[in-house]
């Protein structure tokens, strides 16, 4: 059993729901990135989305592009972020962390060497968000096999002829985007994603999590309630940009996380 199963069969016994929080590894400077990542649990992170910076996020909203910018200014990598994960596993065995990103650092670096490094850090799942289900061969499978998570996004025009495609090598939860477009642009709407989320289930035993569009307590409690978890990242971006202290963004992810368990 993976972390990410281990965690969500913990949740499932608690009857709680899931808080997925997201960061930019690197963002602002190394150390104070590092100090987030370690403060997240304590404020109630059940899974950690851990962001490999990349020169072009094609996904992502001026929020997250930002983040990255400030990550590769300040020396952020691909070894590096595989160093977050080394240095977070000294504290906590039992988190889940999912790498999230693009496929080129990990094609440059070669598969095989990632997939290995990966493991010897303790990242549990990949979510590489330019890779579809049609190149499953590239890393999907092999990072199956390797023991790591591979978590598929399905989104509002993943319609029922592809949905089974986007599930076929899924593992770990499905991430379901909540609105159409990049992150940080729109809010979720409860109404719209309800429907969406039970007939993604309707096709898998696989959690289901929702994510963009949740800035908000009330907001990501709403979505909890009708889905296995909430994602918040643009708005924990956002904070970590302009707080003034670790401990101001770590409050900021307390009241998110105490929204999404109440869900």
């Amino acid at each position: 059993m993976s972390r990410i199963d281990a965690k969500f069969a913990e949740l499932r016994a608690a009857g709680k729901k899931a808080f997925v929080a997201y960061v930019m590894a690197g963002d602002t400077d190394y150390d104070k990135g590092l100090a987030v990542m370690k403060g997240l649990p304590e404020a109630g992170v059940d899974i950690i989305e851990l962001g490999l910076p990349f020169t072009d996020p094609m996904a992502d909203g001026t929020t997250i592009q930002l983040a990255g910018q400030r990550a590769l200014e300040a020396g952020q990598d691909l070894q590096k972020t595989l160093a977050y994960a080394r240095a977070f596993r000294e504290t906590d065995q039992t988190t889940p962390i999912v790498l999230m990103g693009y496929y080129n650092p990990i094609y440059s670096r070669g598969v095989d060497r990632f997939l290995a490094e990966a493991v010897d850090a303790g990242i549990d799942g990949l979510i590489i968000v330019d890779l579809p289900p049609e190149e499953d061969a590239e890393l999907c499978i092999p990072a199956n096999k390797a023991g790591i998570n591979f978590i598929r996004l399905a989104t509002p025009t993943t319609d029922d002829k592809r949905l089974p495609k986007v599930l076929q090598n899924t593992s770990g939860f499905v991430y379901y985007v909540s609105v159409t477009g990049i992150t940080g642009t729109a809010a979720a709407q409860t109404a719209e994603v309800a429907p969406e989320v039970a007939r993604i289930k309707t096709q898998t035993d696989l959690p289901v999590i929702v994510g963009f569009g949740i800035r908000t307590p009330e907001a990501a409690q709403a979505i909890a309630e009708i889905a296995d978890g909430a994602v918040v990242g643009s708005a924990i971006v956002e904070k970590i940009g302009n707080a003034e202290s670790t401990q101001e963004v770590l409050a900021f992810v307390k009241s998110l996380a105490d929204g999404t368990h109440k869900g």
